[in-house]
């Protein structure tokens, strides 16, 4: 039977590394925002991904990367100049180009992230009254931390404001 040496260096290095667990006082996940893409359509005023350049969908993905670091709550109360970062409207607007989709639930809060200059994710999140409800068929909790992406607007057409 062969004999193995132990190999202090690899166990020394193996025990310096961190062990996280989901229930450390520190762990903040349950307070990051989420990003699904499952409602996700091509409006004829929005566009899709192979119409964005490389470096625009870097762009958009550096901020997907930023904004899942913390709450939609906390997005709110940001701001890039004079804007919030993300806002949330009390309907889907009227004087927009992009058409309302049927496939989104009416309890939908229509948001939107600012990305850059003109370009905005477009999408809606759930009323708060469903924080924590078992849906009555999956049995799963509602999200409502959860940012539901629709449409791409790379030209701010969604919600368009006079000057």
């Amino acid at each position: 039977m062969a004999r193995y040496k132990k190999n202090s260096k690899k166990q020394n290095f193996l025990n310096s590394i961190p062990i996280i667990s989901l229930e450390d006082a520190t762990n903040d996940l349950t307070l990051r925002c989420k990003f699904n893409f499952s409602y996700f359509i091509v409006d004829s005023a929005g566009q899709d991904f192979k119409d964005w350049s490389q470096n625009e969908l870097s762009k958009l993905f550096d901020k997907l990367k930023e904004y899942s670091k913390f709450s939609l709550s906390h997005w709110e109360n940001q701001k890039v100049g004079n804007y919030p970062v993300f806002v949330k409207y009390d309907y889907f607007p009227k004087n927009t180009d992009f058409t309302k989709p049927k496939h989104v639930p009416h309890q939908a809060i229509w948001s939107r992230f600012h990305i850059e200059n003109k370009k905005r994710l477009i999408g809606f999140v759930i009323p708060d009254e469903y924080h924590d409800m078992i849906h009555q068929k999956t049995s799963k909790r509602f999200d409502t931390n959860t940012f539901y992406v629709v449409f791409l607007d790379k030209e701010h057409k969604f919600y368009k404001v006079s000057n």
